[in-house]
């Protein structure tokens, strides 16, 4: 066997937010596991690592490669349905760990804030499980906690308890962590689903959402952070350790791929909402495990259980999957692999699997721990946690709106579809939404009229953000933090369009002339406007007529096509010759439709 070097990079203690030694005065020495290990030459395969991928550029990846799925399909959808899944039903239970937004750990005033990336810097002697060292629950942490149970509509217990779950490995330096395994503080949510979330209409079955249950949240601590030198060496990181973490266990309440994705995705939505979680999956800030099992169809009264669901077949868990896209290939791979297994006469092994983005098939890590390998007990240095209902009370007077009630309301504010709703919603964490709002805002103050739908305003402004702002953005390579048009810009150019003082079209050369030049370095909208003479100065009704006559007698053949063939569509292409052969500023689009509707329509 080769060996397998560990090192723990240089350590600085630290109580609270002042720099402290050991209690002997040395620096800890270098973590024992290692000289355990480099003893008896163990090699230790480590999981790889998964780069951070920002939110915007994973859901573009991941749109492209729906598409090319689609398209190698023959015009299919992705993951083709298996047609042996009219014989075996698929059911999937998840396990979402996120880290809680505190400025310290979860039983030590040790920082849990900063990216200074210098290892073993935010570092208490509890954490390092230092001799002698107690945890000391810091209330802090709980609030965070307790906002994410009450957005996903779990019933808070009043007392809850503290439990040790052993293992033994380098990341937790005490041998066990500390989690709510036996009494967590909340429990019997639900997750509302619906086909705008990704749900397909196979499990929607007609209805017009799914409920998913949560079996319980639970607190618990983060880990040390592992980094892999090749080929042997593995530093550790102790300013992870103790972090707090919520772990959200779903019931086995889903059935397919997508609505597992779908599940992740809304969670992810709810805990940002409220400011619960610190970053989302694409940074890290929030991992899944998926609990994977098949059956026979009609075989409901066979088989395991697990909290009120009974008929499961043998499940398999895939951990740390840090993607949508993985949540969805893992599941689609295990079901396969495990549909194989039985039909091939074999018996699916209770074990733990793992996922590499690109792979076609989950990998065995190990067997499948239970409670006895764990050897869970009760935390002997922690009280029980009791929790008051007037403070969750409060938390639930003054929680945030949660990501239903934002879609809902923008619909109804500003006459938005669903889809756009939703996309302006999901789109930069929020952000375009904020600009959306204070673009309708500027707008309307601008105008200065209360005759003004705000639906139409609220349309106009919209479709600006979501097609003409986002088409830019992508043409030009920029993201949302890069943007530079403010609000107000984008108002003042929306304002004069709807005043019909510019064009569509010098609208759209308007805001990419704003894109492309630096805030610093640029006129004001109205300045742009005039300096370009892009003011519309309209056609006469006379020259209106006489402009399309001439482009009817250039393009006889068009005329024919129209007059004859009854080819309606091609009056747009006059339209467009019009815009295109006419001086900048003096020809409406729609007016011109109007005359070619009346000249070549007879």
């Amino acid at each position: 066997m080769s060996n397998v070097t560990l090192r723990l990079a240089p350590a600085t203690l630290t109580r609270g937010l002042s720099r402290i030694t050991s209690p002997t005065g040395r620096i800890p020495r270098p973590c024992i596991v290692s000289k355990w290990l480099q003893s008896r030459n163990l090699t230790v395969v480590a999981a790889p690592i998964q780069e951070a991928i920002p939110l915007r550029k994973h859901l573009k990846d991941e749109a492209k490669r729906k598409r090319a799925e689609a398209k190698s399909n023959g015009g299919t959808k992705p993951h083709a349905k298996d047609s042996r899944l009219k014989k075996w039903e698929l059911t999937v239970g998840i396990e979402i760990h996120a880290e809680l937004n505190t400025a310290c750990k979860l039983f030590s005033s040790a920082s849990a804030e900063g990216t200074d990336g210098v290892a073993n810097t935010r570092v208490a002697s509890f954490d390092a499980a230092l001799p002698g060292a107690q945890p000391h629950f810091q209330v802090a942490t709980l609030l965070p906690a307790l906002r994410a149970a009450i957005a996903l509509d779990c019933k808070v217990q009043g007392k809850s308890g503290w439990d040790r779950k052993h293992y033994f490995h380098w990341d937790q330096p005490n041998g066990y962590q500390i989690t709510q395994y036996y009494e967590p503080f909340a429990k019997d949510g639900v997750l509302r689903l619906h086909a705008s979330d990704g749900v397909p209409l196979a499990d929607l079955n007609g209805a017009e959402s799914i409920e998913i249950g949560i079996k319980q949240i639970q607190m618990e601590q983060d880990t040390a952070k592992t980094t892999h030198h090749r080929p042997s060496t593995y530093h550790i990181d102790y300013s992870r350790a103790g972090h707090p973490l919520i772990e959200i266990i779903t019931l086995p309440h889903v059935h397919s791929p997508q609505t597992a994705a779908a599940v992740v995705r809304k969670i992810q939505m709810v805990l940002r909402s409220v400011d619960a979680c610190v970053t989302g999956m694409e940074l890290g800030g929030l991992r899944a495990d998926v609990n994977v099992s098949v059956r026979e169809r009609g075989t409901e009264g066979t088989g395991s259980s697990y909290s009120g669901v009974s008929g499961l077949g043998q499940r398999t868990e895939i951990k740390n999957l840090s993607s949508f896209k993985a949540v969805e290939d893992a599941i689609v791979a295990e079901r396969g692999r495990q549909i194989d297994v039985l039909e091939a006469g074999g018996v699916i092994e209770g074990e733990t699997r793992g996922w590499t983005l690109g792979a076609t098939e989950t990998t065995r890590l190990r067997g499948k721990e239970g409670e006895v390998d764990y050897r869970y007990m009760p935390d002997a240095d922690l009280p029980p946690l009791v929790i008051g209902q007037d403070l969750v009370e409060h938390l639930r007077s003054t929680l945030p709106e949660l990501p239903s009630e934002t879609v809902e309301r923008v619909r109804n504010l500003y006459g938005l579809s669903l889809k756009d709703a939703k996309t302006v919603f999901d789109l930069d964490d929020g952000d375009r939404l904020e600009f959306m709002e204070e673009t309708i805002e500027s707008v309307q103050r601008k105008l200065g009229r209360t005759d003004i739908d705000q639906l139409e305003i609220g349309k106009l402004v919209s479709n600006w953000i979501i097609h003409e702002l986002g088409g830019l953005l992508t043409t030009t390579e920029l993201n949302w933090e890069s943007m530079n048009v403010t609000p107000g810009e984008l108002a003042d150019v929306l304002v004069n369009l709807h005043n019909k003082h510019i064009t569509a079209r010098v609208a759209k050369q308007l805001l990419s002339t704003l894109i492309e030049t630096p805030a610093s370095a640029r006129s004001s909208v109205e300045q742009l406007i005039d300096d370009g003479k892009l003011r519309l100065r309209p056609l006469s009704e006379e020259q209106y007529q006489a402009f399309a006559a001439q482009i009817m007698d250039d393009n006889p053949e068009m005329v024919v096509a129209v007059r004859e063939k009854g080819q309606k569509g091609k009056i747009m292409w006059f339209v467009g010759q019009m815009v295109r052969r006419g001086e900048e500023g003096t020809v409406e689009p729609e007016k011109a439709r109007e005359v070619f509707d009346k000249l070549l329509v007879v």
